[in-house]
C-alpha cells in the first residue's frame, strides 16, 4: 500500500512558518553524516572491520590500524549487498559477517554468513538458510559459528518490529521461535543447539566450546523476555545424543526430531532470594575458566535496552553475586578480562566510561572516561563486549564507533594506555549547527541529568520557544549521540530550544534511580522534568508561552499524561503513546513487562493502573495534541491513541490522529518518517501562535 499525504491547508499567517519548517527539514536531511557501525578489531590488533551505512544497505570495510589511509582500505561487500556484524575468528585468520550478497529475487533481504580468509583474500558463503540470522559468534576453538536464528521468519525478531496482522488462533498459530543454530566452519553442516520449546534472546560460548549459556523464555518471545531465565546447554550432547541421559542440573528434553537438548535453568530471577527477584537479565558471559557466568541484572523495560548491575552466578547454578553494588552509573555490556577482572561499558550521568572491575573484591580498578559521547554498536551492545575479550598482545586492543551531539560518528581504537585514536575521518568538517550542554540539577533528593540544545544561530538577545522531548523506556536514557531520533523533527534547526531530560526511571545514575518510578508512572518523573524546565527558564531566554511537549512510547505516555496534570505546555505530540493502562494491559503483545513496574497484574491491582492512566483525568486536558502511531504496533497498540484522540475530540480540545500503515513500534518506511517529521513541524509551528493558554 502506498502512503499518500493529504493536502496541507494553511492560512496566510502560518504559511511563512511552514516554509521555515520545510527549510529546516531540508537542511536536516542534507546534512546527514556518514554512519559507521559495528567495529571489530582482529585479535592481533592489526585490522579493524567496520560497516558503513544503514543496516539495509551497509557495506563492510577493512582498515589497517598502522596505516589507516582510506585509499588502502578494503571493501569486502560489493554494491547491492548489505553486510553487517563482522566477527573475527579466535586466531584472527578469518572474518565472519552477515551479508545479503546471496539473496534471491523472492527473498531480497535474506542474509547468510560469509567468511573472508585473511591469507588468501577469498570470500566463501558458509550458510544456506532461510530465515532471520543475527549475532554470529565463533566458538573459542574456532571450529563452529553459532547465531540466533528464526527459521522461515516472516518478520524481524523482537517487539519493536511490526506484528503480524491478527489472524487465526491468537497466540498459537504462526508463533516464530528464535533459537541458537551452530554451523561447522570446515564442512558447513549445522543444526539447532537449543530446543524448539524455548525462545532465545542472547547466548555465549563456554571456553571449552562444548557448552553455551543463553537467556531464554517460553514462546512467544516478544512477550516473555521479562520472565526469561539463564540456561546452560551441552552442545556435545546435542551432536552425539544419548537418549535418556541427563545431569544433576537438567534432564534430557527432546524436540520433534528426537534431538537431545540438555537444558535447565541455572538461574531464575523469578524465584531468587536476591535483589534480582522479579527483575530482568541480559548479556550472559562465561568467565575464562568456565566456572562462572556474568550477566547484567536490573529493571529493564525493553529487551536490547540493557542496564543494571553486573552479576555473576556459578555455572553449575546457584544464587547470584552483585559484582558492582551501589555503582553510580549503568553498565550496558560486559566481558571478562581475566577470571578475577571484568570490563564493561557504563553510562554515567551523560558520560560513557570503559570500566575495569575487580570481580572478587567488587571494587573499581580503573576507569576510562570517553566523555560526553556514545558508543555505537551494530548488534545489541555486543560489539564492544566481543572486542574486549580479545586484547591484542601489543598496540591497540579495542575498536568501537563513537559520536556525540556535536561530532558525527567515527571508528576509534583504544591502546593499552587507554588513549583513543580516530581510525576514520569520514565526517571531517561536519559539525552540528546547534550547541548542546549537559544540564544537571537536584530534585526531591535525586540528582537529575539531561541535555539542552540551543537553537541554531542562537542569539541570547532573543526569546525562543522550547520543546521538551521525553525518551521511551522508561528504563533507558538520552545519551550524547549524533543526529535526532527517527521519530522527531530537528527542533533546534527549526528555531527551538530542545530539552531532553533523564528523569527518575532512566539509566545512567545507578539502579536505585532506575527503580525510583516503580508504581509511580507520571508523577515523580514528571516533577523531575518540570523542575528541569524551571532551571532552564531561570537561565536562558525561553518564551514561556511557547513550550511544547513530545515523546515516543513511554515518552508518548508521558505526553498524554502530562497534559492532564499541567497546562504548562502550549501544544503536544504523542507518538505511540499509552492513554489507559487498564485497557492497554489486555491489548498489547508484551504485557509481561508491566509486572515489575506496577507490582501486580491489572486484575490483581487495577487501582495502581488507574492512577497513571491519562484517560481518568482527561477532563483536565486543554492542550492541543497530535497523535501518531503505526497500525501494527504491538508494544503500544493503536487503540491507545484512538482512546486519547476520541476523548480530546469529545471535549472540544484541538486534536488530530494519524495512523501509519504497516508500521510497528519503530517506523521503517522513509516516506512515513519524513511525513511524520513534516507533520510535527507543522503542528508546533501552528499551535505555538495566537493567544497563549493558561500556564501552571
Amino acid at each position: 500500500m502506498t502512503f499518500r499525504c493529504p493536502t496541507i491547508r494553511t492560512t496566510a499567517f502560518s504559511a511563512a512558518l511552514l516554509l521555515l519548517s520545510a527549510a529546516g527539514l531540508q537542511a536536516q536531511s542534507s546534512a546527514h553524516a556518514a554512519m559507521p557501525t559495528g567495529a571489530a578489531i582482529s585479535p592481533d590488533g592489526a585490522l579493524v572491520a567496520w560497516t558503513l551505512g544503514p543496516r539495509t544497505d551497509a557495506t563492510l570495510h577493512l582498515t589497517a590500524v598502522a596505516d589507516p589511509d582510506p585509499a588502502k582500505e578494503r571493501l569486502l561487500s560489493p554494491d547491492g549487498c548489505a553486510s553487517t556484524s563482522p566477527v573475527w575468528s579466535p586466531d584472527g585468520k578469518t572474518l565472519a559477517f552477515l551479508s545479503t550478497c546471496a539473496a534471491t529475487e523472492d527473498k531480497p533481504d535474506q542474509a547468510q554468513i560469509f567468511l573472508w580468509s585473511r591469507s588468501t583474500g577469498d570470500i566463501r558463503q558458509l550458510t544456506h538458510l532461510t530465515g532471520n540470522l543475527q549475532q554470529p559468534a565463533w566458538s573459542p576453538d574456532g571450529k563452529s559459528i553459532a547465531f540466533l536464528f528464526v527459521e522461515n521468519a516472516t518478520r524481524s525478531a523482537g517487539a519493536l518490529a511490526a506484528i503480524k496482522p491478527w489472524s487465526g488462533v491468537i497466540g498459537e498459530d504462526g508463533v516464530e521461535i528464535q533459537r541458537v543454530y551452530a554451523v561447522d566452519v570446515a564442512g558447513g553442516g549445522g543444526g539447532f543447539i537449543t530446543s524448539a520449546s524455548l525462545y532465545v534472546y542472547e547466548f555465549d560460548w563456554a571456553p571449552s566450546s562444548d557448552q553455551i549459556a543463553f537467556i531464554a523464555a517460553n514462546p512467544p518471545g516478544e512477550n516473555n523476555w521479562w520472565v526469561a531465565k539463564l540456561y546452560k546447554s551441552r552442545v556435545d550432547q546435542l551432536l552425539h545424543p544419548a537418549p535418556g541421559t541427563g545431569t544433576s542440573l537438567n534432564a534430557c528434553v527432546y524436540d520433534s526430531a528426537r534431538h537431545c537438548f540438555l537444558e535447565g535453568p541455572i538461574f531464575d530471577p523469578n524465584t531468587t532470594q536476591s535483589a534480582l527477584h522479579g527483575l530482568q537479565i541480559a548479556v550472559p558471559r562465561f568467565s575464562p575458566d568456565g566456572t562462572r557466568i556474568a550477566f547484567i541484572g536490573g529493571l529493564m523495560s525493553d529487551q536490547g535496552s540493557t542496564g543494571g548491575d553486573i552479576w555473576s552466578v556459578p555455572s553449575t547454578g546457584g544464587e547470584p553475586t552483585d559484582l558492582t553494588p551501589n555503582i553510580d552509573g549503568t553498565p550496558g555490556s560486559e566481558a571478562w578480562l581475566s577470571n578475577k577482572e571484568i570490563g564493561f561499558v557504563e553510562d554515567r550521568r551523560g558520560h560513557t566510561l570503559l570500566a575495569d572491575w575487580d570481580a572478587t573484591a567488587h571494587t573499581e580498578i580503573a576507569t576510562t572516561d570517553l566523555g560526553e559521547v556514545t558508543i555505537v554498536n551494530d548488534d545489541i551492545k555486543d560489539a564492544v563486549s566481543l572486542t574486549l575479550t580479545s586484547k591484542a598482545p601489543k598496540g591497540d586492543y579495542l575498536a568501537f564507533v563513537e559520536s556525540s551531539f556535536s561530532t558525527p560518528p567515527e571508528v576509534y581504537t583504544l591502546d593499552r594506555d587507554n588513549t583513543p585514536h580516530a581510525l576514520t575521518h569520514l565526517n571531517t568538517g561536519i559539525k552540528s549547527a546547534a550547541k548542546t550542554i549537559s544540564l544537571d540539577y537536584d530534585n526531591e533528593g535525586f540528582h537529575v541529568q539531561g541535555w539542552l540544545t540551543f537553537p541554531a544561530n542562537y542569539d541570547p538577545a532573543k526569546k525562543y520557544p522550547l520543546i521538551v522531548m521525553v525518551h521511551g523506556g522508561p528504563s533507558s536514557s538520552i545519551v550524547s549521540r549524533w543526529g535526532t531520533p527517527d521519530w522527531t523533527a530537528d527542533w533546534p534547526s527549526l528555531g527551538y530550544f530542545a530539552f531532553q531530560p533523564n528523569p527518575r526511571g532512566s539509566f545512567g545514575q545507578g539502579e536505585k534511580f532506575v527503580q525510583a518510578n516503580i508504581r509511580d508512572f507520571g508523577y515523580g518523573d514528571l516533577r523531575d522534568i518540570l523542575k528541569g524546565l524551571d532551571v532552564i527558564e531561570a537561565k536562558y531566554p525561553i518564551d514561556k508561552s511557547r513550550e511544547g511537549l513530545t515523546g515516543w512510547s513511554y515518552g508518548g505516555f508521558m505526553t498524554m499524561f502530562a497534559v492532564t496534570q499541567t497546562h504548562r505546555f502550549r501544544a503536544a505530540i504523542a507518538g505511540a503513546g499509552i492513554s489507559n493502562w487498564q485497557s492497554y494491559y489486555g491489548e498489547n503483545s508484551i504485557d509481561q513487562w508491566m509486572i515489575p513496574f506496577f507490582g501486580a497484574s491489572v486484575y490483581d491491582d487495577p487501582a495502581i493502573y488507574a492512577k497513571s492512566s491519562a484517560i481518568n483525568y482527561i477532563k483536565q486536558a486543554t492542550t492541543p495534541m497530535l497523535l501518531v502511531v503505526g497500525d501494527r504496533d504491538g508494544e503500544c497498540p493503536a487503540p491507545q491513541s484512538f482512546e486519547m484522540w476520541h476523548a480530546l475530540r469529545d471535549l472540544g480540545v484541538k486534536t488530530q490522529l494519524v495512523v501509519y500503515p504497516n508500521e510497528g513500534h519503530g517506523f521503517n518506511d522513509p516516506e512515513h518518517v519524513f511525513d511524520l517529521k513534516r507533520r510535527e513541524a507543522e503542528w508546533f509551528a501552528v499551535q505555538m501562535q495566537g493567544e497563549a493558554g493558561s500556564r501552571e
